[in-house]
């Protein structure tokens, strides 16, 4: 922490990226109790400020904007940039060039924590047969998930190269309502998600550490034992779902979604998953069965996650 609080709070300053976002939101009010001064930004504008807050409208892929953005702040919690796949070159602008700034405007001026929101879509691509920890290797499901992965490797470079500690979040799926089954095992909380980021500030020393985002869902794909030492523990849980989706029942009993079938072949108006990479692009059963996009008969290769 470059400042010292004159409230008995643990910052002076911190600063808040993508304010405006559904993530963005809920940690406004949080935050004013762990900082004296909270700094927003986001492209799109904000409501207005409060007594302790200061509000910038700033391009993350504006280099010098950004750099005016990071002065004077104790530790950054970067959650800016776009949030789902988009067209390479918007990616490139918020996610990349965005996330490079927000880190090479951190070291120049001595900002030594941040905590940067990447995702599951940084390693989706692997069987949800298998629990995935730490050091499980980045599989992308997307352009987007490419871009979290870049995310996690500069934040790494830059702890191993100048001491900027970086808590990277693999954020699951954290919204109000569940969209889909998925959403059973990848559920974060609001109020586990703003306990995470009071961790992963709070912790003395978190070097560089990857840790997953979920709440404490019966069937858990992600084990955060190699980031215990950042003391969360979720408080909720996707089970006060359990009656929001019609397979929810027969999720429960095979204690694994049924979105992972490789090599089955898919049968006109019938399927066992949501999503699926067949004979080489992605398609969408609709409840109507895959014939209906003339898919019937093809074997379903890789089973895609559903966001």
């Amino acid at each position: 922490m470059n400042q010292t609080s004159t409230a008995g709070k643990p910052y002076r300053r911190l600063l808040l990226t993508g304010a405006a976002g559904n993530l963005g939101r809920q940690l406004r009010a949080p935050l004013a109790q762990w900082a004296d001064v909270v700094r927003l930004s986001n492209v799109a504008p904000l409501d207005d400020a409060a007594k302790h807050e200061e509000i910038s409208a700033v391009d993350l892929a504006d280099g010098e904007a950004v750099m005016r953005l990071v002065e004077g702040v104790d530790a950054i919690v970067h959650l800016g940039g776009i949030s789902i796949d988009a067209p390479f070159d918007d990616l490139i602008e918020s996610n990349i060039r965005g996330t490079y700034n927000i880190y090479e405007a951190a070291r120049r001026h001595g900002v030594k924590r941040v905590v940067f929101a990447s995702s599951n879509h940084a390693i989706c691509f692997h069987p949800v047969t298998e629990v995935l920890d730490a050091d499980a290797p980045q599989r992308p499901d997307s352009l987007y998930g490419v871009t979290k992965c870049f995310g996690e490797s500069l934040s790494r470079y830059y702890f191993d190269r100048f001491g900027i500690e970086t808590v990277c979040l693999r954020i699951g799926s954290s919204f109000e309502e569940l969209k889909n089954p998925r959403m059973l095992v990848t559920f974060l909380s609001y109020r586990d998600f703003i306990e995470l980021v009071r961790c992963s500030l709070f912790t003395n020393r978190v070097w560089h550490t990857v840790v997953y985002g979920a709440s404490d869902n019966p069937v858990k794909w992600w084990d955060n034992t190699k980031a215990s030492f950042l003391g969360f523990n979720p408080q909720d849980s996707s089970a006060q779902f359990d009656g929001l989706f019609s397979d929810a029942r027969a999720d429960r009993r095979s204690r694994r979604p049924r979105a992972a079938f490789p090599g089955r072949t898919v049968r006109a108006g019938r399927a066992d998953g949501k999503e699926a990479l067949i004979a080489g692009r992605v398609a969408f059963f609709s409840g109507k069965g895959w014939a209906r996009q003339g898919l019937s008969g093809e074997k379903v290769t890789r089973m895609l996650p559903v966001a």
